[in-house]
């Protein structure tokens, strides 16, 4: 039996356009240019290409100007970056309230995941992402350490743009075989522009500020990166290596406030409310003081305390422990030259499978032009999440049973 899709494949291959080669025999130049432009690379001159410089640190290198202006004449790319500590739980089957909320406009440049006690197999959340993201993104890099997981994905023509990524972990519990507090960091080129992405999960425990402080020091001091991109000067701080830093995970930072309070306060949510929360914050008082993320930012904190819940419920930890509803989860960003803005924060409230609940951020990135004197990825993408990703998906489309996954 058949579904009738190769016959469809055959109509459809039918009414494709004609591919450059063939329309060029009987074009004009004007013509060629738009052809040139509707196939996502510009025309290049037999004269051009007889130019040492021209694969090669010119003006028309990879990583230069030129192609840099013609993908993004802002010079800006969009990222979004979501945090999740999935208490070890299996996630839901359907992400899109995590990855493609209401309030996004339009697809991200990039998605930056990191998980911590993440959750069933690193192989099935990877592919369970690619299919909710789709196929206008391919998984470009992940690295996982102990319960730790980052995974990064790239509008798949942005490839080509990338020097090879480094991976580097650092362990807050040497010596313990189950990894689960800790930073790992994926760094890399894009265009001339270094990026950074740091993933950790801090000490636990309110009483642990001074702790937590130690653990953001040593993770800066010892996560070795860049290794293979060239460098002139390598400062002992990793997050000064880079033009543009993100910081996300469990930070753990408390409020360091009575918890009644905290409920009194929520009574009547809003901005207002978690802005006076926000005073008791440890990871603010350790911005402010200079102990910690003195030189990151944040964007504005207009959500509900993500910690700590009753796995399966909106209520916060009604347990013996009866912990004080906290601000654990963030993502913190620095930049060279003010690159980077971020334009939307906020938390993904359905999702009950945890005792935390997803931070999610849009963020606004200048880009500037480079060299190709860095190792290229060359394409690197991983093919086998992709192509797993892809016969889901059409699955999906054939099964209207599978429509209705549901979020918790």
């Amino acid at each position: 039996m058949t579904d009738g899709s190769e016959g469809n494949e055959e109509q459809e291959s039918q009414n494709l356009p004609d591919s450059p080669l063939q329309t060029c025999r009987s074009a004009s130049l004007d013509e060629l240019n738009n052809i040139g432009l509707s196939y996502g690379l510009p025309l290049i001159s037999p004269v051009d290409a007889k130019k040492k410089n021209y694969l090669f640190g010119g003006m028309s290198s990879l990583l230069g100007a030129s192609e840099l202006d013609r993908y993004f004449p802002t010079r800006t790319i969009n990222i979004f970056i979501a945090t999740w500590n999935m208490n070890g739980k299996e996630p839901p089957m359907n992400l899109e309230a995590f990855l493609l909320p209401e309030e996004m406009d339009h697809m991200p440049d990039m998605f930056v995941v990191g998980t911590q006690e993440s959750g069933g197999s690193r192989s099935e959340w990877e592919v369970r992402l690619q299919a909710t993201i789709g196929p206008s993104h391919v998984l470009f890099t992940s690295a996982i350490f102990g319960v730790l997981h980052l995974t990064i994905f790239l509008r798949r023509d942005l490839l080509w743009f990338c020097s090879v990524p480094e991976e580097a972990t650092y362990s807050l519990r040497p010596g313990i075989a189950y990894k689960t507090k800790g930073g790992m960091g994926i760094g890399f080129q894009f265009f001339g522009t270094r990026m950074l992405f740091i993933n950790s999960h801090l000490t636990a425990h309110e009483e642990k500020q001074a702790y937590r402080i130690q653990n953001f020091r040593n993770i800066t001091r010892s996560l070795d990166l860049p290794r293979i991109l060239p460098h002139r000067h390598k400062h002992k701080d990793v997050t000064h290596r880079y033009d543009c830093v993100f910081w996300l995970g469990d930070l753990n930072f408390r409020l360091a406030v009575n918890r009644d309070h905290v409920f009194e306060r929520l009574k009547n949510a809003g901005p207002e409310a978690y802005q006076h929360l926000l005073q008791w914050d440890q990871l603010s008082q350790a911005r402010r003081k200079g102990e910690a993320f003195t030189e990151f930012e944040e964007g504005p904190i207009t959500f509900a305390p993500t910690f700590k819940y009753d796995p399966g419920t909106d209520h916060y930890d009604t347990s013996s422990k009866q912990r004080v509803p906290s601000y654990t989860d963030r993502i913190l960003f620095k930049s060279t030259r003010g690159a980077v803005t971020c334009y939307s924060y906020d938390s993904c409230s359905l999702f009950k499978t945890s005792d935390h609940k997803p931070v999610l951020g849009a963020f606004h990135c200048k880009i500037r032009p480079g060299k190709d004197d860095v190792p290229l990825a060359a394409g690197l993408f991983n093919r086998d999440v992709y192509l797993e990703a892809l016969r889901r998906r059409r699955r999906f489309l054939y099964q209207p049973s599978m429509r209705n996954c549901p979020v918790q």
